[in-house]
């Protein structure tokens, strides 16, 4: 961990001038910022520093307030499911990562303060996102090429989550204290965090915060089986009994006429944080730790029994549901430390800003009370970053990233061997203003080393093993170009170049997976993967309207993507990891407007329109696998003084483009409402929230989802929400 020591020196250091500089915070400085974020008030995605806006991601979308305390849910994945161009991997309530215009896995990047979340949820859709919403203050959604400021993992996008574990800024009172508390019926979720800033000097500021969420097994609405599954269960049933074996049968029928509850779907999530900042005029340096600690069940496919023959002891009183074998959870614990440094020098450069983050992670997957396979990773990642000052209209941002992460897995079913990957890249983006004209280019430079030793050269289980070290090269580059029509409008377009190395799992994989009940299969010779893309974009606001629409396009060689071969080992369906000629085609927009604008304190009618569509096939004209289908979302919301509140509808049309043993996901129709209060008034944080979620308690299945034939989307769900902040 020698590059560690060195980044964390390197943050101190660049501190240290700021350190020297006192100042007392003006009431201008504070009327100008928010209290609890530390950021401007018109600022919409800040994740980009020294850049005002950043065309290249022409998709941006912020959710927080309201809207967040809202739509949060136990996973990040389920809480942006509103938000163009965004559906969700929903593996299960406890692991749901967001997918960004059909992208998921390895091509979208889910970040905590600017750096990556240091888990392995990237890895396998089974693994849970370890970021409580709960503590989130903010999300920001950048889809498009992210790649050029986070790395080739987000070819796709990023998810940027921001809370106050390093603070940003000076509480004006000394200090303050939000809480969250919530309360869903669909799984008699219930859940509560609370975070607490406090000045210790003028300048130096803590922060501690502390969540705790548990829930039952999921009620949902209608069959817990899809229809293909149901009919194959009855099928089963069908020849079990005429051979007269009646307690299969029986089993079988029972599968197939489930419903209500999702079997051994429960979760139990709590985490722990503190951390320490000291902020002046001259720049500000922060420290944090934090602690993540989950337990989820992972329901089980009907027919992917597989047992082992290991002589493990098994609690013959842990339960069982119903499908012949031991009940698989997965225990998750993360301990994280991270730095945040920012010196402002002047001159041609205006701050020098560091970013660093360590983490030990481990996650166990067990099946009943025997541990089937542990896996472990120590990871770290870090930023450095100059940010140029703003001249007549040129500005931007130069940096360094760095990577590394040690992973190894132990067990019978570790299907990826030890290994590690080690990462580093190079990275400018430049914008120029020319009034109504914006130019921006960006270029990355990404080496990554892939390496074990332990790799097995066939899909013999007892076959050869060899040492691999793979390195690549990655060259992405974007330029852009924006012409504002109006003061409050902006069309443009993009044309991007992205290279991304594939991962140790992609590359290694070759074994059973009790968690996916699957057995994956990788390919260690695998090419980097190269794409182009375009887009061409029109945001802004005429009157009382407001709206971004983008059309995007992606043409990729060397695609890399997990599909089923219909093969069986062990019992285990066969998922391998190939490479082909891809392409993405896609739009997705939202409108809003004010229809009555009653001012402050009066009546006001507003609405707004949400739309998205991909269409992705491999190069032999067939569906790339768990690609989401159109859909639309149209809400009112209403306000009058304290008092808001909001009908939508969603409709996602029937996915009848599948890939090779993907089963088709029928149209669904969920309706939402809600109502809020700001008992403290309507300018205040502090609300309380009642909304019923699938009002009419529909069957609703995501198709991006790896497990949507026999994990559906929660039934009618009534949920109260409150936040306390002051």
């Amino acid at each position: 961990m020698k590059f560690t020591a060195l980044l964390l020196a390197t943050s101190v250091l660049a501190a240290a001038p700021a350190l020297a500089q006192t100042s007392d915070h003006t009431e201008r400085d504070r009327s100008s910022r928010n209290p609890v974020h530390g950021e401007t008030a018109d600022e919409v995605v800040i994740s980009a520093p020294g850049l005002e806006r950043l065309d290249l991601l022409a998709g941006t979308s912020v959710i927080t307030g309201d809207e967040l305390v809202r739509d949060i849910r136990g996973q990040i994945g389920e809480s942006l499911t509103q938000v163009p161009g965004v559906s969700a991997t929903s593996f299960s309530p406890g692991a749901s990562r967001p997918v960004l215009r059909g992208f998921q896995g390895e091509r979208v990047r889910v970040l905590t303060d600017g750096l990556g979340t240091l888990d392995v949820s990237n890895t396998s859709t089974d693994h849970a996102v370890s970021i409580e919403p709960l503590t989130a203050e903010r999300i920001e959604v950048l889809r498009g090429p992210a790649v050029l400021l986070f790395g080739s993992q987000a070819i796709g996008g990023a998810v940027n989550v921001l809370d106050r574990r390093i603070p940003r800024a000076v509480p004006e009172n000394g200090f303050h204290v939000d809480a969250i508390g919530a309360y869903g019926s669909a799984a008699d979720e219930r859940g509560g965090g609370a975070a607490v800033d406090f000045a210790i000097t003028p300048q130096i500021v803590a922060h501690i915060d502390g969540s705790y969420r548990k829930s039952d097994d999921l009620r949902v609405g209608g069959y817990v089986l899809s229809d293909p599954l149901r009919a194959e269960q009855l099928e089963i049933a069908e020849e079990e009994a005429d051979e007269g074996h009646l307690e299969e049968a029986a089993e079988a029928l029972e599968n197939a006429n489930r419903r209500g509850r999702l079997p051994n779907s429960g979760t139990r999530t709590y985490t722990l944080g503190g951390g320490l900042a000291l902020i002046n005029d001259g720049g500000s340096l922060g420290f944090s730790a934090g602690y993540y600690d989950t337990n989820y069940g992972v329901p089980a496919r009907p027919g992917a029994e597989h047992h082992h023959d290991d002589g493990g002891v098994v609690d013959p009183d842990a339960e069982e549901h119903g499908h012949g074998e031991e009940a698989v959870t997965i225990g998750l614990k993360q301990f994280r430390a991270d730095v945040r440094g920012e010196v402002k020098i002047g001159g041609f450069i205006d701050a020098l800003r560091v970013r660093a983050g360590y983490s030990d992670y481990e996650h166990t997957e067990f099946e009943g009370e025997e541990v089937g396979t542990v896996f472990n990773a120590e990871g770290f990642e870090g930023r450095l970053e100059l940010v140029q000052a703003n001249r007549n209209g040129w500005r931007g941002v130069t940096g360094f990233q760095g990577f590394t992460r040690d992973f190894a897995a132990v067990g019978a079913e570790a299907f990826v061997p030890q290994n590690v990957t080690d990462q580093y890249g190079f990275f400018t983006l430049q914008e120029v203003d020319l009034g109504a004209i914006g130019l921006e280019g960006a270029l990355r430079y990404e080496h990554t080393r892939v390496r074990s030793n332990n790799v097995k050269l066939d899909l013999d289980e007892d076959g050869p093993t060899g040492a691999f070290d793979r390195r690549f090269d990655a060259f992405s580059g974007a330029v852009g170009l924006s012409y504002s029509l109006a003061p409050e409008v902006k069309i443009g377009f993009n044309v991007s170049r992205a290279v991304r190395a594939p991962s140790a799992e992609e590359l290694f994989s070759n074994g059973p997976h009790i968690a996916t009940q699957s057995y994956e299969v990788g390919n260690p010779n695998f090419r980097t993967e190269k794409s182009w893309g375009g887009e061409v974009y029109a945001r802004g606001a005429a009157g009382p309207v407001r709206f971004q629409v983008a059309a995007y396009a992606n043409w990729f060689d060397d695609y890399i993507y997990e599909v089923a071969t219909g093969d069986e080992i062990d019992e285990l369906p066969v998922f391998e990891f190939r490479q082909s000629d891809a392409r993405y085609l896609g739009v997705e927009g939202e409108v809003s407007t004010t229809f009555i604008d009653g001012g402050e304190g009066g009546f006001s009618l507003g609405g707004n329109l949400v739309a998205d569509y991909v269409n992705a096939e491999l190069g032999d004209g067939s569906a790339v696998p768990r690609i989401p289908p159109f859909r639309v979302l149209a809400g009112i919301d209403a306000s009058q003084g304290a008092f808001g509140g909001r009908v939508e509808v969603e409709h996602a049309i029937r996915q009848t483009r599948v890939a090779a043993f993907e089963t088709e996901t029928p149209a669904f129709t969920l309706v939402n409402a809600s109502v809020t209060w700001h008992p403290l008034g309507e300018k205040r944080e502090t609300a309380i929230i009642l909304s019923a979620n699938n009002i009419f308690d529909v069957d609703a299945r995501r198709h991006a989802s790896f497990t949507k034939d026999f994990v559906p989307l929660p039934g009618r769900d009534i949920r109260v929400s409150a936040r306390l902040s002051f």
